[in-house]
C-alpha cells in the first residue's frame, strides 16, 4: 500500500521543485478565475436573497424584542401604579380602622357614663322613695300609736273613774299632751 503511494508522492514532489516562491501560494490562473467567478456569484446571490432575508429577521427579531421591552416596562410602570393604589388605599383603611376604633371607644365611654349617669339618678330615685317611704310609715305608726296610746289612757281612766268619760274631748287632750311629750323629745 505504501509502495504504491511512493511514485504518487514523489512525482508530486518533482513538481513542487520546479515552482518556486509566490507561485506556491497562489492557485493555477484557470482555477483562480474559476473561483472568483463562484465567489462573485454566491455573493450576489446571498445579497440579492440571502442578506435581505437576515436583514429582514434581525429587523423582525429587534422590533420583537423591543416590543416585548416596551411591554415589561408598561407592566412595571401599571405595578408600580397599582402597588401606589394598594399602598394609599392600605393606609385609608388603616385611618377609617384607626376612626372607627376611636368612634367606637368613645362611643363605649359615651354609654358607661350615660349607664353611671342612669343608675346613679336611679339610685337617688330609690333612696329618696325609701326616705319618703319611712317618714310616711313613720307618721303612720306613731299616729297609729298615738290613737292606742289615747284608748288605752281613756280605758284606764274610764276603769279607774268607774263612769264614762267622753271621749272625743278626753281623746283630744291625750292626743295634745302626745304632742306635747313628741315635741320635748325632738
Amino acid at each position: 500500500m505504501f509502495a504504491s503511494a511512493l511514485p504518487v508522492f514523489l512525482a508530486a514532489s518533482e513538481g513542487a521543485e520546479e515552482s518556486s516562491g509566490i507561485d506556491l501560494l497562489l492557485p493555477a490562473t484557470s482555477e483562480l478565475v474559476a473561483g472568483i467567478l463562484a465567489f462573485v456569484i454566491i455573493y450576489i446571490m446571498a445579497w440579492k436573497w440571502v442578506f435581505p432575508q437576515i436583514t429582514k429577521t434581525l429587523e423582525n427579531r429587534q422590533a420583537a424584542i423591543k416590543a416585548d421591552y416596551e411591554a415589561a416596562e408598561a407592566a412595571k410602570v401599571e405595578a408600580e401604579s397599582l402597588k401606589n393604589d394598594y399602598q394609599a388605599q392600605l393606609a385609608q383603611a388603616r385611618d377609617e380602622a384607626s376612626r372607627i376604633v376611636e368612634e367606637a371607644r368613645q362611643a363605649g365611654e359615651s354609654v358607661r357614663a350615660d349607664v353611671v349617669a342612669r343608675a346613679e339618678t336611679e339610685a337617688t330615685a330609690i333612696k329618696e322613695r325609701a326616705t319618703a317611704d319611712m317618714s310616711g310609715e313613720r307618721d303612720r305608726v306613731a299616729a297609729g300609736l298615738k290613737r292606742e296610746v289615747a284608748d288605752l289612757s281613756l280605758d284606764v281612766a274610764e276603769k279607774v273613774l268607774g263612769t264614762s268619760l267622753d271621749r272625743g274631748a278626753q281623746q283630744a287632750l291625750v292626743n295634745q299632751y302626745i304632742d306635747e311629750l313628741g315635741g320635748l323629745g325632738s
